[in-house]
Parts: structure tokens; sequence; C-alpha cells
């Protein structure tokens, strides 16, 4: 009988998993949290560095928000989308192209070492002091760190003008009753173009909200300026001509040369004086060729 049990269940001692079989499952389980690794569900404790001693716990705490919210999808930079508001000169806004956290930081890297703005002399391509230009400001080295290093990217990006070409991040102030003639951003001398050619197109990023006045103006633009929809929102000077109302995280790009390399001279702008409030913005401006830092 003990054979002929056998033989019905030739295979009952098999009935235990096998060694390939336990092999087998291990690799599927771990295939499975890879992918939900790489999707976020899972995630990977990371030890605490509470040894970690900065100098600028403000920034640093401003930091790393900056890099928790990037690791989210961009968290904390709200609905993003660009809207065309000109041809002539060609100009478009990003909304939301900053994040709060990354405004802040900006803000706060460049409180220190704010200077008073000055001009470029047309005649001897030299920096000089102005009154149509009654600012403060200070340069980020290109590539500083690595917020600075994430947003020079993602213009980078937006504007398909490689890293390279761009120069340092101009961080600048707006107290009240200060402002900025209209000017152009393109050179009309040979000692600055030297280093990297030609001032091609321009990213203004706005680091704060303005409660009245300090508008972007570009007065020789073509178009009809009053069909913006923030027209009645805009100072006396911003009705001068096709306005732009700071927005913080907003980033106004527009063009100093045409497609076909020629300077665009409706690309005349101006900062208006600031009415009520700071402004804080951020500039970058990008060249033809690759600009050495």
């Amino acid at each position: 009988m003990a054979k002929l049990r056998n033989a019905r269940f030739p295979n009952r001692r098999s009935s235990s998993p096998t060694p390939t079989l336990i092999l087998s499952l291990i690799l599927v389980f771990s295939f499975l949290a890879l992918i939900l690794l790489s999707l976020g569900i899972l995630s990977i404790p990371s030890s605490s560095r509470g040894g970690e001693s900065d100098l600028h716990p403000n920034r640093s705490s401003i930091s790393r928000r900056i890099a928790r919210s990037s690791s989210s999808n961009e968290e904390g930079r709200g609905e993003q989308w660009t809207e065309i508001i000109s041809w002539e000169p060609r100009a478009s806004i990003y909304h939301n192209f900053l994040s709060r956290e990354e405004c802040e930081y900006l803000i706060e890297l460049a409180k220190p070492k704010m200077q008073k703005s000055t001009v470029v002399d047309s005649a001897t391509g030299k920096s000089k002091d102005s009154r149509v230009r009654t600012s403060s400001g200070t340069f980020l080295p290109r590539g500083r760190d690595k917020v600075i290093r994430a947003i020079e990217k993602r213009i980078a990006d937006f504007t398909f003008i490689p890293i390279e070409n761009g120069e340092g991040l101009q961080v600048l102030h707006y107290e009240v009753g200060q402002k900025y003639e209209p000017h152009f951003d393109y050179f009309l001398d040979e000692y600055n173009t030297k280093n990297g050619g030609q001032r091609m197109a321009t990213l203004l990023m706005y680091l704060s909200d303005v409660e009245e006045g300090g508008e972007t103006v570009f007065p020789t633009a073509k178009g009809n300026f009053s069909a913006v929809p923030w027209w009645n929102e805009l100072s006396e000077c911003g009705k001068r001509g096709l306005s732009v109302k700071p927005k913080m995280g907003d980033a106004l790009l527009f063009w100093s040369m045409r497609p076909d390399a020629t300077l665009d001279e409706s690309s005349l702008h101006g900062g208006c004086p600031v009415i009520m409030g700071n402004k804080w913005s951020s500039t970058k401006w990008m060249r033809v060729h690759e600009y050495k830092a």
C-alpha cells in the first residue's frame, strides 16, 4: 500500500520550496521594490547630519526646502505656463519660474553684498555711476552653488541658450522712488563684446511682489498696450508702453536681437519708480557666444 500511495503522489516530497523557487521570488520582489523606489512610492531613510554647522542658518534652511521641493516634481512653484506678450520686441512671461524659497534664497544671498548700481559708458565701455539708475545690486557668480546651478539649467532649458553663454546672475533692489530709465541691454561699443559677443537675450526674474509701481516698461514696443489684463493696476509710468507688473516667481524673457542677428531697437526698456513697497529682481544676460566668467 505504501508503494501504491507513492505511485499515486510521486511529487509529494517536493511540496516544500526549492532553492530555485526562493531565488526567483527574491528577484521578483527586488524588481518590484526598484520600480516603487523610482516612482517615489517607497523611500530609503537617510542618516541625520546633526553634527553639521552652518554660518548662515536661514540660507541653509531655505536651501534644504528648495532641495525637498525640487525632488517632489517642483512643488512650491505653483502652476507654470508661458505667455507671449509681444512680437516687437519678442517677449514672453514664464509664470512661476521660481519658487518662493528660491526667491528668498537669492535675496538673502545678495543682501550682504549690495552696492550702488552702475551703467555702461557707451564711449569707453566702462562702468560709471548715473542718475538714470538708482537701484543697488550685486553679481552672483555663475554656478556658485547647487541652487543657482539648478536655476541656470532651468534658464537654459527655457531659452535654448547654453549655460556657458550666460553672465552671472545680477540681483537688484529698488526702494521707494528708485528706478532705471529706458535703456538697451545690448552694447554699442567693442569693449564689452570681446567676451562672449553681443547680448542677445535677457531673463528678468521677479523675486518679490511690489505694491505699486516698479513695472518693467517697453516704451517703443509695437501693439495695443491697454489690452493687457493688468492695465488698470499700472502706474502712470507703466502706462507709457507695454508693461509687466512684478510678481514674485515670474520671469520675463525678451530678446535684444532679432532672428536675423540685427539689434532690435524695440527692446528699449526701463524700470518704473517704485511707489509703494520694495522691488527685488534678478537678471540673467545671455550672449551670442560662450561668456568666460
